[in-house]
């Protein structure tokens, strides 16, 4: 007796029906409504510093000086968005950018003027990174020990190096580019270059076949290996991604200080992380973006301009910014469920 046969399923993915939204216009939605609360956060921290001090934090002068320090750890911190959306981490941001700035101080370095200086913090920073992603990707080693150990060793070696001394800058085409006279239409070149490697990051995450390789191994690594990605070359790709922005920052963070010191860099890997948390990206991989990531960064400078300019204690303000952080976590958990 032959078995009836049933009818074909059809394979196309069902469409939404007349009430329900779709994924993308959902995730869209959600980001849209996740940009719009940071900015949100980020005026009434402006409102807070007009009211307190008013004639002092809105002063051009203080605007240019939050945008100027919030350029260094913004690179930092784009580079780290891409490293913990592809389910990475790395402690050793701040250890590489005290080891770069100090490695490009050198009298050595310094006689071979603003090029040497610049290719020095460059090459330093993506050195670190290779051996970062060399670990990680080809050695197995978990981004925790691998980033911890880079730390360490970055930051001996930065002592080492300056035998505990701060080393001043003498190229003048360096010391020029902190001096009012080269902004550009009052903006200084610092912000300059944090918005051009921020629009380059949101450009390579969002319009190439990088940033969605990127965030395919974030999601699911194993799937992203059986879809035809080089998970391991994608890995060291990124850890290199990430020491290339730790030596653009700490290129221009000699340019900000003037000078080279072993303990440039303190505590950046935690600000960087922080600040691509609060702007969405999750510590799990597959989701981020540099829009919030920067966001992020400039609360958190702006929260530190307004403590200094109140003269409010440093711990209060640690203390602020580990509130900000754990609502950040939560709010991501509660997405996630609803998801």
């Amino acid at each position: 007796m032959t078995q009836p046969v049933s009818p074909p399923r059809d394979s196309a993915p069902k469409a939404p029906s007349a009430g329900e939204t779709p994924a993308w216009r959902a995730r869209l939605f959600r980001a849209d409504v996740r940009t719009l609360s940071l900015l949100g956060v980020l005026a009434v921290l402006v409102l807070i510093g007009g009211i307190t001090k008013p004639d002092e934090f809105l002063d051009t002068r203080n605007l240019q000086l939050v945008l100027t320090q919030a350029s260094v750890i913004g690179v930092v911190t784009v580079g780290m968005t891409f490293v913990i959306i592809s389910g990475g981490i790395d402690l050793s941001v701040g250890a590489i950018v005290a080891l770069a700035s100090v490695w490009a101080t050198t009298v050595a370095t310094q006689e071979y003027g603003f090029g040497g200086i610049l290719l020095t913090a460059v090459l330093v920073g993506l050195g670190c990174g290779l051996v970062n992603g060399v670990l990680i990707a080809y050695g197995g080693m978990v981004p925790f020990i691998a980033t911890l150990a880079m730390l360490a060793s970055a930051r001996g070696l930065a002592l080492q190096i300056t035998d505990g001394r701060t080393q001043i800058v003498t190229v003048d085409g360096v010391l020029d580019l902190g001096e009012r006279d080269s902004y550009v239409l009052g903006v200084p070149p610092l912000v300059l270059v944090f918005a051009a490697v921020t629009v380059i990051g949101w450009l390579v995450l969002n319009r190439t076949t990088f940033g969605r390789r990127t965030v395919a191994v974030g999601g699911n690594a194993e799937a992203a290996r059986l879809a035809g990605i080089d998970v391991r070359r994608q890995r060291l790709y990124l850890y290199l991604l990430s020491g290339l922005c730790c030596g653009i920052a700490a290129f221009l963070l000699i340019v900000l200080a003037g000078s080279g010191q072993n303990t440039n860099g303190n505590l950046y890997e935690l600000d960087a992380i922080a600040a691509a948390i609060i702007g969405g990206t999750l510590l799990t991989g597959g989701r981020g973006t540099i829009v919030g990531s920067v966001l992020g960064v400039l609360i958190f400078t702006t929260i530190t301009n307004i403590f200094a300019l109140n003269n409010l204690q440093s711990d209060v303000q640690q203390i602020a910014k580990g509130a900000i952080i754990v609502a950040a976590v939560l709010v991501q958990r509660r997405t996630a469920s609803t998801t």
